[in-house]
């Protein structure tokens, strides 16, 4: 991903904390010689000090054999994303996009079944904590866990992260006050988002 220096992010822990809250994730790779992305959860996890994603796909996805040739996979997670219009400016310019993304490199590991099922829980555990009835994979049965034979679990080991915030940090500060009050003006919550993270970045 190419980042200007003036919009690159280097703050473990906001991008630790943007992955956490944005973790649908797509995982690219090279399969059958040509780029190949799949839509998925990922869970970054971080063990002795060392960042991993841990995720899964369907074994009948043509992705899930060629990890077994090709281990070296991008994980792309993106975030608020808006329109800004050049109209907003007080001098003739282009209009642009703000957004947020951050890519991570990695070599992948596929995970023996044992776990597999270990990784789901964590998973599992993650998006039902704010569930009123959680479902536990614990508490599925034989029949039902079954399934878990049907996909390809496994652990990228990160080798590089690169993210971007592209905030309108070329504009001065009356222009990027005015910004944020046309994107408070929408009722589009991607606008709303962004105009949040541009009062945080710029306070």
């Amino acid at each position: 991903m190419y980042i200007p220096e003036l919009y690159k992010n280097d703050d473990p822990e906001e991008i630790q904390n943007f992955i956490h809250n944005n973790g649908f994730g797509i995982l690219v790779n090279q399969t059958d010689g040509k780029p190949w992305a799949t839509h998925i959860p990922l869970l970054l996890e971080v063990n002795n000090g060392k960042q991993s994603l841990v995720g899964h796909v369907s074994r009948e996805n043509p992705q899930a054999e060629s990890f077994k040739m090709n281990d070296h996979v991008l994980a792309i997670f993106t975030g608020a994303h808006t329109y800004i219009s050049s109209s907003w400016y007080d001098h003739e310019n282009v209009p642009t996009w703000n957004y947020l993304a951050v890519h991570v490199y990695g070599n992948l590991k596929i995970h023996s079944l044992d776990e597999s099922i270990e990784a789901l829980k964590r998973l599992v555990d993650k998006y039902e904590s704010k569930s009123e009835n959680p479902v536990r994979v614990e508490e599925l049965s034989t029949k039902t866990m079954l399934q878990a034979r049907g996909i390809v679990s496994f652990e990228i080991e990160i080798t590089a992260i690169n993210a971007k915030k592209k905030l309108s940090q070329n504009r001065d500060d009356k222009n990027y006050e005015n910004i944020i009050s046309e994107l408070e003006k929408s009722n589009d919550n991607q606008a709303l988002d962004i105009a949040k993270e541009m009062k945080k970045n710029r306070p």
